[in-house]
């Protein structure tokens, strides 16, 4: 599966897209934005990502468009570009791919280990359920999944870890499900927040995005535009803050 970002169209009219202009997609993902970039003008693009299997994803594009694409693996808040650029976006969240790739614990669609992590180092999901406290479970959920289940789903993950470890997605969805006495009619499942949550924790999403912004600003051009796509809360007060 191909990832098509969401709205592509709208990121693209935002950027003001002009031949000869440089721009970055500093969340190249399945590189739909930058492979559009490339199509609608005669300019370059600087592309970052995390994930390593996104560089790997990348390497058609860095063959075909040699010369107008050059592609970075890394966290785009920790690096500095030597020109100032015309425009930068930011597809916030979890690629398509991530989801698809099961081994990745990303979805509880099939049963995987319970990571969620985009480096594939450092803390694990089934880390955080199985090492944070009640309260800070809690939290979490409660912060990051906007979910006022939080203290239900936090005490049933310290009563089931108490038994044996949790690891798993499907099993840890399930237990998501149960403890908030399942579906009830919901059109999504119980357990969509919690792993927003968990997944948000594992990356730093959001302290991702702070610097990733304060990177984007001292990286335009005056005048250059920057353009945020989010389907978070937390993240759109985050970017409204920054920009005003």
């Amino acid at each position: 599966m191909s990832h098509a970002p969401v709205l592509l169209a709208e990121a693209m009219d935002a950027l003001a897209l002009r031949d000869g202009g440089v721009y970055v997609d500093a969340t190249f993902g399945g590189g739909g934005y930058s492979r559009e970039m490339l199509a609608r003008a005669d300019c370059q693009v600087i592309a970052y990502d995390r994930d390593p299997d996104a560089i790997l994803r990348g390497a058609e594009l860095s063959q075909s468009a040699k010369g107008k694409f050059t592609l970075h693996q890394g966290r785009f808040g920790d690096l500095e570009l030597e020109e100032p650029v015309d425009g930068v976006v930011f597809d916030l969240g979890v690629s398509s791919f991530q989801l698809d790739e099961a081994e990745r614990g990303f979805s509880f669609q099939t049963d995987a280990d319970l990571d969620m992590r985009m480096e594939k180092e450092g803390l694990s999901a089934a880390d955080a359920v199985n090492r944070l406290s009640e309260p800070a479970l809690a939290d979490l959920i409660y912060r990051y999944g906007e979910d006022d289940e939080s203290r239900r789903i936090a005490r049933a993950i310290v009563q089931a870890r108490a038994l044996a470890p949790i690891t798993r997605t499907l099993a840890f969805a399930k237990l998501v499900e149960d403890s908030v006495g399942g579906r009830r009619g919901a059109r999504t499942h119980p357990a969509t927040k919690t792993f927003q949550a968990l997944r948000m924790l594992v990356n730093d999403e959001l302290g991702e995005l702070a610097r990733g912004l304060s990177a984007a600003e001292r990286a335009l051009k005056p005048g250059g535009r920057l353009v945020v796509v989010s389907f978070h809360s937390l993240e759109d007060r985050m970017v409204k803050h920054f920009i005003t």
